[in-house]
């Protein structure tokens, strides 16, 4: 197992009765919300920069790209 650490979140106290009743244990639940929430953090970074760089591609002419694919193949 990896290292871990805690993360604390604050409810409230309805609620909290309401997910003792029903069972619910709030660490699965935080975690998944976490992770999906680093993921789409992520893509929106990594659409940035596709974005950055479509921009910038669009200044080099297709030749170019071309020639430089090539080059690249017979490395």
């Amino acid at each position: 197992m990896g290292e871990y650490t805690t993360v604390a979140v604050k409810v409230p106290k309805k609620m909290k009765k309401m997910m003792e009743e029903l069972g619910i244990k709030p660490g699965p639940i935080v975690r998944r919300a976490l992770e999906e929430e680093i993921r789409r953090k992520l893509l929106e970074r990594l659409e940035g920069r596709v974005k950055e760089l479509a921009k910038t591609l669009q200044g080099i002419p297709d030749e170019e790209i071309a020639r430089l694919i090539r080059e690249d193949r017979g490395r």
